[in-house]
């Protein structure tokens, strides 16, 4: 080895040692835009469909995939949950305040009711924590078989469908429980004393309920920008979304009257027509 050689050598390592920092702060970059830009094999649904029955290996092959990233996802779920025990007594106090009196009005009857609430509150709060993460999950089992274009617009979807979930969270909060409680407290002139553990199924179900059906704008938008839905279609069966809706706002609803159930039901059929503007 000539001594030029050896010093191109050498320069080359200085180079490497002298850029390495510089190096590891882009990696995350670089991975991500790889990530981004990689594109599936173009294949027809049957041919590929044909292939998984041929090769049940590659079937195997995805469920493994699927396992890691539930597995993650439960991951991120537990330490969100863990996390939440620290203010679980402050969000109990911020769910009762719809009630006359607050946390005082609540009543336990069993020894472990006060135990369960305090875990179904942890575990709500550290699902809502973790519901971007578990979003991302599902992008990332879903991204080998997105195209450039669809992987971006699904990517970025992502914080907005966190920030609608939000919104409904706050909009059954603020609007919906107001109403229905002292409605269901106070039927028939009879005075309820509500279980901290009925309450809590109660308030934090109508809060996931209603803040998944948020979700419905920004799923249709992702589906028109896949190609599997498109505005004529939605315009054209608006009366079965109209029924559609009734039924899941019967079912998201706690009470049978159709004032808390028009409550539900108006801001879905807002969403509705906001769902076909976006498509």
């Amino acid at each position: 080895m000539t001594l030029r050689d050896r010093i191109g050598r050498l320069a080359a390592r200085l180079w490497r040692i002298i850029t390495a920092p510089f190096r590891a702060i882009l990696w995350p970059y670089r991975k991500f835009r790889a990530f981004l830009d990689q594109e599936p094999e173009d294949s027809p649904t049957a041919d590929v469909i044909a292939r998984a029955f041929e090769e049940p290996m590659l079937l195997v092959d995805h469920l493994e995939d699927l396992r890691r990233h539930l597995f993650r996802a439960l991951i991120v779920l537990f330490g969100m949950t863990v996390l939440s025990f620290a203010f679980a007594k402050r969000i109990l106090e911020f769910l009762a305040v719809p009630l006359e009196g607050g946390v005082e009005a609540l009543q336990s009857i069993e020894m472990t009711e006060s135990i369960g609430t305090f875990m179904r509150i942890s575990l709500m709060t550290g699902f809502v924590l973790a519901f971007p993460y578990i979003l991302f999950e599902i992008f990332a089992f879903m991204n080998p078989g997105l195209k450039r274009g669809e992987r971006r617009l699904v990517l970025f979807a992502i914080p907005f469908s966190f920030l609608l979930f939000t919104v409904g969270i706050a909009f059954t909060y603020f609007i919906v429980l107001p109403t229905a409680v002292p409605f269901l407290t106070n039927f028939l002139g009879i005075t309820t004393v509500p279980r901290p553990s009925n309450y809590v199924r109660f308030a934090t179900s109508l809060m996931l309920w209603i803040g998944l059906a948020f979700q419905f704008p920004l799923l249709i938008y992702v589906l028109a920008g896949l190609g599997f839905v498109d505005a004529r279609t939605l315009s054209r069966n608006w009366r079965f979304a109209l029924v559609g809706i009734a039924v899941l706002a019967a079912a998201a609803t706690p009470t049978v009257d159709p004032i808390n159930m028009g409550l539900v039901m108006a801001p879905m059929i807002v969403l509705y027509l906001v769902s076909i503007v976006l498509a």
